[in-house]
């Protein structure tokens, strides 16, 4: 959320470099390390220029495409590429850890980053209005809201080795909990320029958005943490035929995103989102029960497609529902929230699984039987099931006949519903748009 309010305050071309040269900067230094230490600190700075990345690009898209038929084709290229990155990450890791050595892993991205700023500073001109302003960061709403969550997630995590009414465990959680709530006063009352706007979460769409996105985020790391721990700790596969196995997953997820780029302009992204994580859903029910001994084309070939192309269905019209109508000052805002209320899915979710997987593995020592971490991973496989289900009902919480507006096509009844469109439209992108929509263009 820092990144994007950043891209809001001092320019989204400007924030987007920075974020890629320091993500670049420091895949160089991790890969170079000599030690844990090293590492392990190259790779926090790693993941915050990642952090300060991911919600720029968003943002110059949203601000970049305006009219909302080329807004969904921009989100949906941008949702495609995002959502099959998993994928192409574990074959590629899985080749280069094989064949080359660890550090590849990460030496990888730099002749990519370089490339990439050189054809950014090529490519993207900054806008009229992406002159800095004379405003602060909210760097304590920053560390009240990642403390909180980070010691949510080492409370969570940490159940493995003590009870949750053990102090270990409840010190975190309740150390976690207070900054969380620290952070909400931070916003309300002690920010001249709040990280979080809470306002902006009076837009159903975007509170919903988000909503799904935790659920989208623990089912997507759920599926690729453990399935990945099955193929080679149980099923003995090595990191390049593991790697392999995601591709189907990866190729319906990249395919399924294109088609609901089209489709979301058909029903909208309210059917969509229920659509998208109900088919995910079955995939992981298909999955969760999975056997000692099975076979990866009879159980695991179909689950993944069916997961991967859930996924790929419920990224375009999710992102289309998160940025939906918000103010471009906010833009870097909205898309900070989506980016990292999927990570924290991910986190929080993932941490839950783990810890659920973990007690229902029979341990000897530090060993599990292949036959107790089977169970264990089919209960988060459930878990992950779950998630989706619940996404799909938080989905009706969106709005109808209006909603198809978000995806540049007004109702094809509801006159009112298609002028309040149009004239959002015009406020957006200009009076030009208010005649076209009104006329039926979009």
């Amino acid at each position: 959320m820092l990144g994007g309010r950043a891209a809001d305050l001092f320019g989204r071309r400007r924030v987007f470099l920075f974020g890629l040269g320091l993500f670049t900067l420091c895949s160089l230094v991790g890969g170079l390390s000599q030690d844990g230490t090293w590492l392990v600190a190259a790779r926090a700075a790693q993941g915050l220029g990642g952090a300060i990345l991911a919600p720029a690009t968003l943002t110059l898209l949203t601000s970049r495409y305006a009219e909302p038929q080329a807004r969904r084709r921009a989100l949906g290229a941008w949702s495609a590429t995002a959502a099959s990155g998993a994928a192409v990450g574990v074959l590629l890791g899985g080749i280069l850890t094989q064949y080359f050595d660890w550090r590849w892993v990460l030496f990888v991205n730099v002749p990519i980053g370089v490339v990439l700023i050189a054809a950014s500073l090529m490519a993207l001109v900054a806008s009229d209005d992406e002159h800095p302003r004379r405003r602060r960061l909210d760097l304590p709403g920053a560390l009240t809201i990642t403390g909180g969550l980070a010691a949510m997630v080492y409370g969570i995590v940490d159940t493995d080795a003590h009870s949750w009414g053990s102090l270990s465990t409840i010190v975190p959680l309740a150390v976690g909990v207070l900054l969380l709530l620290g952070f909400v006063a931070i916003e309300v009352w002690g920010a001249d320029d709040p990280l979080v706007d809470l306002a902006v979460f009076r837009r159903r769409s975007l509170s919903v958005a988000n909503g799904i996105a935790v659920t989208l985020g623990a089912a997507l790391f759920g599926m690729y943490f453990f399935l990945s721990l099955y193929l080679q700790e149980v099923a003995g596969y090595d990191p390049l035929r593991g790697g392999l196995a995601f591709v189907p997953a990866g190729l319906a997820t990249f395919a399924a995103a294109l088609v609901g780029t089209r489709l979301v302009a058909r029903i909208g992204p309210r059917r969509q989102l229920i659509l998208g994580p109900l088919v995910g859903a079955i995939g992981m029910f298909w999955i969760s029960a999975l056997s000692l001994g099975d076979g990866y084309t009879a159980h695991i070939l179909g689950p993944l497609v069916l997961v991967g192309a859930g996924l790929g269905l419920s990224f375009v019209p999710m992102t289309i529902a998160a940025t939906h109508g918000v103010p471009p000052d906010q833009a870097g805002l909205a898309s900070g929230l989506i980016n990292t209320t999927r990570q924290m899915g991910g986190a929080v979710g993932l941490a839950v699984m783990a810890t659920v997987a973990a007690g229902a593995s029979a341990h000897v020592g530090r060993l599990a039987l292949p036959g107790a971490l089977t169970r264990g991973y089919d209960l988060a496989f459930l878990i992950s099931a779950c998630a989706l289900v619940f996404g799909a009902g938080l989905a009706l919480l969106l709005p109808g006949s209006a909603g198809r507006a978000m995806a540049g096509r007004a109702p094809d009844v509801d006159v009112d519903v298609g002028i309040d469109a149009g004239i959002e439209l015009a406020g957006d992108t200009g009076g030009g748009e208010l005649g076209r929509v009104l006329a039926g263009e979009h």
